[in-house]
């Protein structure tokens, strides 16, 4: 069975907690960001060092190896977006397609360590950027094509539930 497209709006988990990994939008802001995605890299390098770590649980869902590609491309794709709003007035993204990322990426093939150093480096440098956000730039805005509206501090919100979650994922 492949593996289906995620068209769900996640955007709802800046209103309530997530019944699935617990996460909590509303304890986050740009300045808590930095220190959660470095607390993860280790435990990402953990699960990239796993036997089994391409092997998918089930017809229908990523491998560890493939959850981790997506949240080193997770990890660049918001710093350039987070980039764009903190330079751009009313900055607008661009479509990601993120299931035609992981075939164009062949994430299922892609070589363990070097995920590893990869999502370490791009970890590091969102975080970097989350930590120069000063608090008179939460407010900045961008829109996703959908229509999606965020300020820097939904964003980063809403961005780290999406890296949280899929550690719990592969945790789980």
């Amino acid at each position: 069975m492949p593996i289906m497209p995620d068209d769900k709006d996640w955007t709802w988990v800046l209103s309530r907690p997530c019944p699935e990994c617990g996460f909590d939008a509303t304890t986050v802001t740009p300045s808590t960001v930095p220190g959660t995605v470095t607390n993860m890299l280790p435990r990402w390098r953990q699960v990239l060092r796993r036997e089994d770590v391409a092997v998918r649980p089930n017809g229908h869902t990523w491998s560890a190896l493939e959850y981790a590609c997506h949240v080193r491309d997770v990890f660049s794709l918001f710093d350039q977006r987070l980039n764009l709003m903190l330079s751009e007035e009313g900055a607008t993204f661009a479509d990601w397609d993120q299931d035609q990322a992981a075939i164009d990426g062949d994430y299922a093939g892609a070589d363990a360590r070097a995920v590893a150093d990869q999502l370490q480096a791009e970890g590091e440098q969102i975080a970097a950027t989350f930590a120069a956000v000063v608090e008179d730039e939460w407010q900045r805005t961008g829109t996703r094509s959908n229509g999606s509206a965020f300020t820097v501090l939904t964003f980063g919100q809403y961005f780290l539930h999406d890296v949280v979650h899929h550690l719990h994922d592969v945790d789980g």
